[in-house]
């Protein structure tokens, strides 16, 4: 019987030795530590024996059994770290390698100007004026100078929702509002960005929506110098530093004197280029001198304080600043256009 339990002790031993994996190794330890397993067989077998051995034989058995379990806890052991090891180098990350990058999307370049031009201006103390897109006839035109039989209507193409209600043909309404609601009270700076309407046939150069920012300054002594001083600051900031701006006479109903500002050309600095068509100048924007009769319909004295007024639509100096031969691009969601803006690049 003891070379049985030796025979039992050697073949667990070997099997032990020979488990590639945690399977095999259970296999080995159900086959022979299980309760139906050869070593506990050993223990039955003793009820065949003398008394006088069983003693002895028992302690063999225990033996053997003490034996093969601390081989096999060991063997365990050792498979668990390879294993371990192996998934950690299946799972390994190289962290010298770039990141996925996650698509967060990008600002419309149309937003990424007006951002410029409100941070320009909120830098200057000017604030920033809301008004609604469905606006009323009076602000959007009797405010500003601009009666029912008064020919510049012709110039603005206007939905018209009813008689008196209408999609905003400028933000000019936004001033409009703003200044009643001073009530005569100075100094006024503001800004009035926001999306226009009017009826146009749209191609690469218009548009029946578009964007503008309009500004507004009302106090004492406020001068045409005044004007052009903040327009050309503006100009500098927007095509970079060395531009500078002229007027050119000009009408709109809400102004008086009222002009047309060029910048000089960004490309050429003014040599003369495609892009300003030799000229050396390119037309960005219309401003003025705000009406007496304006200030004077809105409850301010236009012998005690004047003002000025700007307008500068954001796809024009989108279309210049970044080289955009299409209007229509800044409308159609064309992702392929939009990345081009991607920050995130």
């Amino acid at each position: 019987m003891s070379d049985k339990i030796t025979e039992v002790q050697e073949s667990a031993l070997h099997a032990i030795d020979e488990a590639k994996t945690l399977d095999d190794l259970n296999n080995v330890k159900i086959q022979y530590l299980g309760k139906k397993g050869l070593i506990q067989g050993l223990m039955q077998e003793m009820r065949t024996l003398p008394r006088e051995e069983k003693p002895a034989f028992g302690q063999k058995v225990n033996a053997c059994k003490q034996e093969v379990t601390a081989v096999l806890e060991k063997k365990q052991q050792e498979l668990e770290a390879a294993a371990t090891a192996a998934k950690l180098e299946a799972e390994k990350l190289d962290i010298t390698l770039p990141g996925d990058k996650v698509r967060l999307g990008t600002m419309h370049p149309l937003i990424m100007i007006q951002q410029e031009i409100e941070d320009l201006f909120l830098g200057m103390g000017y604030k920033i004026a809301e008004g609604p897109e469905v606006e009323q006839d009076y602000y959007n035109f009797e405010l500003a100078n601009i009666p029912k039989d008064h020919p510049a209507r012709d110039m603005q193409d206007t939905f018209y929702i009813d008689p008196n209600t209408l999609l905003r043909t400028h933000t000019t309404a936004m001033q409009m509002r703003e200044l009643e609601k001073a009530k005569g009270k100075t100094p006024i700076k503001l800004i009035c960005p926001g999306k226009v309407y009017r009826r146009d046939d749209d191609d690469a150069t218009h548009s029946h929506q578009f964007m503008q920012c309009e500004g507004l300054v009302v106090g004492e002594n406020v001068t045409l110098a005044d004007l052009k001083g903040t327009l050309e600051f503006m100009a500098n900031r927007l095509f970079g530093e060395g531009r500078t701006i002229r007027f050119r006479p000009s009408y709109f109903p809400f102004t008086e004197p009222s002009v047309e500002v060029d910048v000089s050309c960004p490309f050429c600095n003014g040599k003369g280029c495609s892009v300003c068509k030799g000229s050396g100048w390119i037309e960005i924007l219309g401003a003025g001198m705000v009406h007496p009769h304006v200030l004077e319909m809105n409850g301010f004295d236009p012998e005690k304080c004047s003002g000025f007024a700007f307008g500068v639509g954001l796809e024009r100096v989108a279309m210049l600043k970044y080289g955009i031969n299409d209007i229509r691009n800044f409308y159609t969601n064309d992702v392929r256009f939009l990345k081009t803006f991607d920050r995130f690049d």
